[in-house]
């Protein structure tokens, strides 16, 4: 948040340079004197009080419960490519994002270029597993990836249960009855969906194309699954075994102990910014920034 009014040379910074984050709750968005405010009695993560926001230098706003926004102020955000996304607390749903987009089509220009070449598409494809895998795969085989894939996550939840000293039988998740397996599944199934909530924001936010992705295919959420996937052995499978070890004390819901971690997680360790900046290496995008 800056205090004051921001000067005109800031108002027309390009998307690609802009960072970060407006996380904002329990208040209300709207516009002053031709400036956007955000105004909150308190009670969320910020104190009460009037607060200005610097829209031309943010990436994205993320509206949490408890808020409201006014018609002039999503007139702005869109006149200043400011992107807008109903978010669930911490950002473990996500709800919607107006369309309010960037003011550049780098991003989407750059992820249709990789993904129309059957070559690039692969070879984005073994980059996202060398994340997840923290080292260089050689095959380019997309099923023989999928087929390490399957070992190397069995292997990170046995690990996970280990660490957090919960007794682990094996994956078992019925997509009809997501809720019926035992407590680890449950809550591996909600940190998942916490997990594609982020991704889905830090896509939003960089105007890519959810539908494009490059090692999931059917989905309509595909490229989100793709980066949400790149977190799934360490940040997923921590904020789930966290959560069923606090359940295992507490009784509390598994659901609500597990929604709650993901946000304590997202934000301390920094996952949508993390997040933003591997679509871009991903992409290309960092270093054509750089030269710019």
């Amino acid at each position: 948040m800056l205090a004051g009014r921001l000067g005109l040379e800031k108002a027309r910074i390009p998307h690609a340079d802009r960072h970060g984050l407006v996380w904002l709750d329990r208040g209300r968005l709207e516009v002053e004197d031709g400036c956007l405010r955000f105004v909150t009695a308190g009670g969320g993560e910020l104190a009460a009080g009037d607060y200005q926001i610097p829209h031309q230098a943010v990436s994205i706003v993320l509206l949490g419960p408890g808020s409201s926004v006014t018609h002039d102020a999503l007139r702005l955000l869109a006149r200043h490519g400011c992107a807008l996304a109903a978010i669930g607390e911490g950002a473990v749903r996500f709800y919607t994002a107006p369309p309010l987009m960037p003011d550049s089509s780098a991003v989407a220009r750059a992820q249709v270029t990789l993904w129309a070449d059957p070559k690039s598409r692969m070879e984005v494809a073994r980059a996202m597993y060398a994340i997840r895998f923290g080292e260089i795969v050689r095959t380019r085989d997309i099923e023989v990836l999928r087929g390490q894939e399957g070992a190397r996550i069995k292997r990170s939840y046995q690990l996970a249960a280990e660490r957090y000293g919960i007794s682990w039988g094996g994956r078992n998740y019925d997509r009809a009855n997501p809720d019926g397996g035992d407590l680890p599944n449950q809550a591996i199934n909600h940190a998942a969906t916490a997990m594609t909530a982020a991704a889905s924001v830090a896509v939003a936010a960089v105007a890519a194309i959810p539908q494009l992705g490059f090692v999931h295919e059917e989905s309509g959420q595909s490229f989100v699954l793709d980066i949400a996937d790149l977190y799934r052995h360490d940040v997923t499978l921590d904020i789930a075994f966290g959560a069923v070890k606090e359940a295992m004390k507490s009784g509390d819901s598994i659901e609500r102990l597990t929604r709650q971690r993901a946000a304590k997680l997202f934000r301390q360790r920094g996952v949508i910014p993390s997040m933003i900046d591997r679509i871009k290496t991903l992409l290309g995008q960092d270093a054509a920034e750089a030269e710019t």
